[in-house]
C-alpha cells in the first residue's frame, strides 16, 4: 500500500478516555485526529477508552478529517484486542507504537488482516526507539508489501531513551529524524514531527514547526487544540510558491516546450524535476482548499 497523498499538516492526539474532547474533535480544523488508547489514558481506563474511541468512530460526524487510533503496543495486555475493536470500528488508520523492526511491522500487519481490515485500512507506525532509528531502512522497506503507509516520530521517548534534552534547536535528536526522513522518503512514506509540550511557548512551538517543514517532514502531531491553526498555517504551501508552481505546469505544458529538459518561468530557469514538485505543491495546495471548504 502506498502512501496516500492528502494535506496531514495537523495531526492531533485526542485522548480515549475523554468523551469531551472525542465530541470536541469533531469541529476542529485538524487534517487528522489520532484518538488514543496509549499514552494519555491510565492502565484501569483502558477498557472504557476502547469502547468509547470504538463508539464515536462508529458514529462519524468528523467530516473529511482522517481518523486514526492509536493501540497499544503489541507486547502489552491490550494490544491485540486493541487492534480487533479498532479494526471494527472503521478508522481511516491503526498507530502502532514502539515499532522497532521489520517484523514488528509484519506482526501488526498480520494482526489487522486477521482482524478483518479492509484493504484500504493504512497502518500508521510510531518510530520511538533507539533501535527503531538503526533499523530504519529495513523498517520503511516494509512498506513495500504491507499496509504501512506513515510514520510518527515519537521524540518525547526519543529524548527519553537517549538521555538527551528538549532544545530549542533539537540538535540531540537530528541524527534520528534524519535516519528517519531518510529511510522515509527512499520507500514512499508520510512522515510526521512528534509533539511540542510547551503549550504556552508559541515563538518556540511555530519556531519547531519551521523547523520540521524546512527538514521536508509532511506535518507534526499535536497535543492541545491551540496548536491546530499555527500548524497549518507554517506546514501550508506559500501562496506565492503556489501561483510559480502552477506557472511551472503550465509551462511545461506549451508545446513550444515539449520534449525540453530546462526552461525559463518569470526569470528563472527551471527542470524538470521542479516540475515535478510543483505538482506536489499544487496537489497539496488543492487539498488543503477542499478540506478547508468541506469544514
Amino acid at each position: 500500500m502506498t502512501a496516500i497523498a492528502r494535506p496531514r499538516r495537523s495531526v492531533l492526539y485526542m485522548p480515549g478516555s475523554n468523551a469531551r474532547a472525542l465530541e470536541k474533535a469533531r469541529s476542529l480544523p485538524a487534517d487528522a485526529l489520532i484518538l488514543d488508547l496509549e499514552d494519555a489514558v491510565a492502565p484501569d481506563a483502558k477498557a472504557e477508552a476502547r469502547a468509547q474511541v470504538t463508539d464515536a468512530v462508529r458514529q462519524g460526524g468528523y467530516g473529511k478529517r482522517e481518523i486514526i487510533i492509536r493501540v497499544n503496543g503489541l507486547a502489552t495486555e491490550w494490544g491485540e484486542a486493541d487492534i480487533e475493536a479498532a479494526v471494527a470500528a472503521g478508522p481511516d488508520a491503526i498507530l502502532v507504537p514502539k515499532i522497532s523492526s521489520a517484523e514488528d511491522v509484519d506482526a501488526a500487519s498480520s494482526l489487522l488482516d486477521k482482524a478483518g481490515a479492509s484493504a484500504t485500512l493504512q497502518l500508521w507506525a510510531m518510530m520511538e526507539t533507539p533501535i527503531a532509528m538503526l533499523q530504519a531502512q529495513s523498517i520503511a522497506a516494509k512498506a513495500q508489501d504491507t499496509r504501512m503507509t506513515t510514520w510518527v516520530m515519537g521524540t518525547n521517548d526519543i529524548a527519553k531513551e537517549l538521555r538527551c534534552a528538549h532544545t530549542p534547536d533539537r540538535q540531540p535528536m537530528m541524527t534520528s529524524l534524519g535516519l528517519c526522513m531518510l529511510a522515509a522518503r527512499a520507500y514512499g512514506l508520510t512522515i510526521l514531527d512528534g509533539v511540542y509540550n510547551d503549550i504556552k511557548n508559541e515563538s518556540g512551538f511555530a519556531a519547531i514547526c519551521e523547523q520540521g517543514r524546512d527538514m521536508g517532514l509532511d506535518g507534526k502531531t499535536l497535543i492541545h487544540p491551540s496548536q491546530v491553526g499555527p500548524c497549518n498555517s507554517i506546514f501550508s504551501p506559500d501562496a506565492e510558491d503556489v501561483a510559480f508552481s502552477r506557472q511551472v505546469i503550465d509551462a511545461f505544458k506549451q508545446p513550444e516546450n515539449a520534449g525540453k529538459g530546462v526552461i525559463k518561468v518569470d526569470g528563472k530557469m527551471v527542470e524538470l524535476l521542479h516540475a515535478e514538485i510543483a505538482e506536489r505543491v499544487v496537489s497539496i495546495a488543492d487539498a488543503i482548499a477542499e478540506l478547508e471548504a468541506a469544514g
